[in-house]
């Protein structure tokens, strides 16, 4: 059996970052800054935000709920859960124009905002 002959794969070669290293973008940045943990005052205010944000996730399940997404379109649906990355949102009873799926997934990229009544 004979072995097949490597294909040549081309190098790709990425820009130099801005401090000539190219280590991406220079440690005086402030998204640098950011990704070291800044200061005390600024993590805690990230933390408190966190926490509100969850706090609203909790008090949203199983509430209806309506949602604003991209090109203006409102759907309303029964909260369910959002994932840790904050990449999607389960719903159901999903009410859209084209009808009612009984139960989906809602990319965060396209909720734009939502609402629900405490």
């Amino acid at each position: 059996a004979t072995m097949p002959v490597p294909v040549p794969v081309g190098v790709l070669r990425l820009p130099r970052g801005p401090e000539g290293s190219s280590r991406g973008f220079s440690p005086t940045s402030p998204r640098f800054q950011a990704l070291l943990g800044g200061d005390a005052a600024a993590q805690g205010v990230r933390a408190a935000l966190r926490q509100r944000y969850l706090r609203g996730l909790a008090a949203a399940q199983g509430r209806p709920t309506r949602f604003c997404l991209r090109a203006g379109v409102q759907v309303d649906a029964v909260f369910g859960a959002a994932d840790v990355e904050a990449v999607a949102i389960q719903v159901d009873a999903l009410r859209t124009p084209l009808g009612v799926q009984a139960a989906a997934l809602l990319r965060c990229t396209d909720v734009l905002a939502y609402s629900f009544f405490l």
